[in-house]
């Protein structure tokens, strides 16, 4: 369970296994994808490697494979090909012959053996007819019929020197030119003849297309699977480069990380590829010591991948610092939601994203990288989908309208007269009513059970309500969130013992950012709480404000009696937390090393020259100690209020969102709805699918990518900064199921 918050335990093992059982060996360690081997000849270049003949063997095996394979696959298709195109040609003679036999069955009802009969295209036939009536002056009688792309035409004439000029005519149009008997019963018999060789060439036709398409699949699967040997041939040819090789050239020694847990299965593996290479002596596995620093590793699944890689685009965590994956597949959607909100459009992204994950291995076929990205980030979009859904009941907005499932705690009722002010001129006379909660029985006293009363929808006043609102709940977000980062930092420093910097780094920033923040949230909680009229009440930012300016000379800056005392200690303290942050851990720093140097003095006296050059390295290193640290506070100190201001844009995108959505309900499909003549119906089809597809692309497409970078940006720059460095290498395992994946 420890691995899930942060990076697994690594280990760096070292192999002994014979040369015959390497192939093997590292086979077993592909399939296996657990293990990274290290390069022991970082300063041999790439031609003079071990292997690297059998590397180049690779190279052009994959060559020929692709000339041997396609040059094979081109002569097979072109002979299907020219196969296919010579049948396709009998099959158009036999049809245009069948047709024509048809045109003389029409036309010729006694028997004539002076005519010309053939099939010409349909664009050629006019001219033909026309050069036909200038040349015989109509000296014969022509028939002619259209069924598909081509014209049959049968010529009658009298003598065989003009049948002689048509025949040459023909020839000059192209057309093509078919005997046909003079009598019926003969005709008959040949078109019997022609049907039945027809049927016999459709059939031949489908079978060598059935024939083709067999090529092509066995083709493909054949190619796949040869490349794919061929890639893990090379892949483990590169690997044993990696690897050294004693002199007697029968034994290789390799360097890995692994994961600790995973260390029994890379032995498993290793033992059961010596066995099938046949060799007498097993691979000696054997665990060292190393100051390197291992390379990250973060075990995902399909569900957890998504978030990961948004993690490690902002950059790889430092070995077993803390993952902030599992915290972000909770607050990154949720804060997605907070400025997606709407559980109309929530709904609708919800079921895109069940879609997704019903047909992954669909989309994954179709090998497009807009779809393939979309399928990595399925669980992504179903958990901003679920989560829009939650913060849009709680706004109580679906599609820019509200629910009134349990009833408002509002009543209009009671203000009028005799309990209240207003009378039936009143409703006449003024443009807006105010609801007074202090009349008895206008306000029940219990607010709506879940989520913004629906009464909020038909204010006049709802923006300004929904504007406070929103404003006020996107602080007290952004500093919890804040907050939680850095009490992750505590978590940091506790797991690698380094206290001090629980002392002179975690503590003062916590008590900086409660004494400022956390006392701003105090005031926002309290305000709510307490019952006071709008006129009077002092606002919040004047107040936080003034009290960062020690200024109470202003009336209305007093929301409690002891608050000006509270306020002078609370700005003492995070002003005191600055030079805790800025000098503290410098100046420890600056003490152990003096120290240090007091010891290098009295072991090095006699070697002045080098404790010479000791000191000035000294020197420089605690300058920039200073210039760090010096950085880290302002940064820290100025960033809690830019990053505080940051987190507004919550309440900026749910505003844009819910405003966004209202002007299309009632510029769109609300002017379709107030339509009632006969074609209101045929306008209100046309008008909503106009406004599903304006939500889609504005509201989900184009609102949605917004929202989705600015939880980004919330997440990388203003949560993870607190705790998280990123400095870290990825753990990059010999995995053969990893290459195929990327074919």
């Amino acid at each position: 369970m420890d691995s899930f918050f942060r990076s697994e335990e690594m280990c760096l093992v070292q192999l002994f296994f014979q040369t015959e059982s390497a192939h093997n060996c590292i086979n077993e360690l592909g399939h296996l994808g657990l293990v990274q081997f290290k390069d022991l000849n970082p300063g041999t270049v790439a031609f003079q490697r071990r292997f690297v003949k059998e590397v180049k063997k690779c190279e052009e095996m994959e060559r020929i494979l692709r000339k041997y394979i396609f040059d094979k696959l081109e002569q097979e298709l072109k002979e299907i090909n020219s196969n296919r195109d010579t049948l396709r040609q009998n099959f158009t003679q036999l049809m245009e012959i069948n047709h024509l036999l048809k045109v003389f069955d029409a036309f010729l009802f006694y028997p004539h053996d002076r005519f010309v009969a053939g099939v010409i295209k349909h664009e050629r036939f006019p001219a033909f007819e026309k050069i036909l009536w200038r040349l015989f002056h109509g000296n014969f009688v022509l028939r002619h019929e259209d069924p598909v792309k081509k014209d049959v035409f049968v010529v009658f004439v009298q003598g065989d020197q003009i049948r002689g000029k048509i025949r040459k005519l023909c020839d000059g149009f192209h057309a093509s030119m078919y005997p046909c008997p003079n009598n019926a019963y003969a005709r008959k018999e040949m078109r019997t003849n022609v049907n039945t060789r027809i049927e016999d060439l459709r059939l031949v036709l489908k079978r060598t297309e059935e024939f083709r398409e067999t090529t092509l699949t066995a083709a493909a699967a054949n190619l796949q699977e040869w490349a794919s040997k061929v890639k893990k041939m090379k892949a483990i040819y590169y690997t044993l480069n990696l690897c050294n090789i004693d002199i007697t050239q029968k034994l290789i020694v390799a360097e890995i990380w692994c994961p600790v847990s995973d260390l029994n299965s890379v032995h498993t593996a290793l033992i059961h590829g010596s066995e099938q290479s046949g060799s007498s002596l097993s691979p000696v596995v054997n665990r060292i010591q190393t100051q390197q620093t291992p390379p990250t590793f973060n075990r995902v699944t399909s569900f957890t991948s998504g978030f990961q890689s948004i993690i490690d685009a902002y950059g790889v965590g430092n070995y077993q610092e803390i993952n902030p994956a599992p915290y972000t597949m909770v607050t990154f959607p949720f804060l997605f939601a907070v400025m997606f909100g709407d559980c109309g459009h929530g709904l609708v992204m919800t079921l895109l994203a069940l879609w997704l994950i019903l047909h992954q291995e669909h989309f994954r076929k179709l090998k497009n990288e807009l779809i393939d990205m979309l399928v990595d980030g399925r669980y992504i979009i179903f958990l901003m989908g679920l989560f829009s859904i939650y913060t849009g009941l709680i706004y109580n907005d679906c599609f820019s309208k509200s629910f009134n499932v349990f009833g408002s705690s509002w009543s209009v009722r009671p203000m009028f007269h005799p309990h209240g002010p207003w009378t039936n001129d009143t409703l006449h006379d003024s443009g807006h009513l105010h609801l007074d909660p202090l009349v008895s029985g206008v306000y029940s006293g219990n607010p709506y059970p879940f989520g913004v009363d629906p009464i909020w929808n038909i204010a006049s006043n709802k923006l300004s309500f929904l504007n406070s609102y929103k404003m006020k709940m996107s602080v007290i977000m952004g500093v919890a969130h804040m907050l939680f980062g850095v009490t992750l930092s505590l978590v940091n420093y506790i797991f690698f013992r380094n206290l001090k910097d629980v002392a002179l780094q975690f503590i003062p920033e916590v008590i900086f950012m409660l004494s400022l923040f956390g006392y701003l949230i105090f005031l926002i909680l309290y305000k709510w709480c307490v019952v006071m009229k709008s006129e009077s009440a002092p606002s919040i930012l004047l107040l936080f404000i003034n009290m960062m300016l020690f200024d109470y000379s202003s009336e209305g800056t007093v929301l409690y009696r002891t608050q000006k005392p509270v306020q002078i200690f609370l700005v003492v303290v995070a002003v005191l937390m600055v030079p805790w942050l800025l000098f503290a851990k410098p100046l420890l720093l600056y003490r152990k090393h003096k120290q240090l140097k007091f010891l290098s003095l009295l072991f090095c006296l006699s070697l002045f020259f080098g404790v010479k050059k000791a000191f000035v390295s000294l020197q420089v290193s605690m300058a920039d100690i200073f210039v760090y640290q010096g950085i880290h506070t302002i940064e820290y100190c100025l960033g809690c209020i830019s990053n505080t201001a940051s987190y507004l844009r919550l309440w900026a995108l749910s505003l844009a969102h819910a405003e966004l959505s209202e002007v299309l309900w009632k510029m769109v499909l609300q002017v379709a709805l107030r339509v009632t003549s006969g074609m209101g119906s045929v306008l209100l089809a046309v008008t909503f699918a106009a406004f599903a597809v304006l939500t889609v692309t504005i509201l989900l497409v184009m609102e949605g990518l917004s929202a989705f970078l600015h939880a980004l940006r919330l997440h990388w720059v203003e949560f993870q900064n607190k705790f998280y460095k990123g400095s870290g290498y990825k753990f990059t395992p010999l995995s053969f199921d990893r290459m195929r994946d990327m074919q």
